[in-house]
């Protein structure tokens, strides 16, 4: 496992991971709800990989449920708030196609368990 720094926005994306709980949180100057299913890193940065539930990404609205799935750097997540807000997620999901190198924590797909 790395020793890289976590950083800031780690601890809620990892409480609301292991709560299945989604956060709202800013990224790349845009709002987002974000339902965080994977933490690691990618070549020593830290990554989240995030079923985006509402907000839009710089190519606009994703318009199939199975295409909101983000790959972030959490470095650059900001304002990150756990909320109330229904847990979602998509059917396609799997930890294995995250761009996550080392995976810290995730939520196990139905063939895992």
């Amino acid at each position: 496992m790395t020793t890289t720094p976590r950083p800031l926005a780690w601890s809620v994306l990892e409480q609301a991971l292991i709560e299945r709980r989604p956060v709202l949180a800013t990224y790349n100057g845009r709002q987002r709800l974000l339902c965080p299913h994977a933490l690691g890193w990618k070549n020593g940065h830290a990554k989240v990989l995030a079923y985006q539930a509402e907000g839009t990404t710089s190519h606009g609205p994703a318009p199939d449920p199975r295409q909101q799935w983000r790959s972030m750097f959490i470095d650059q997540i900001a304002d990150a708030v756990i909320t109330h807000d229904p847990w979602r997620t998509a059917d396609n999901y799997t930890p294995n196609t995250t761009g996550i190198d080392d995976l810290y924590l995730d939520i196990p797909t139905q063939d895992s368990k």
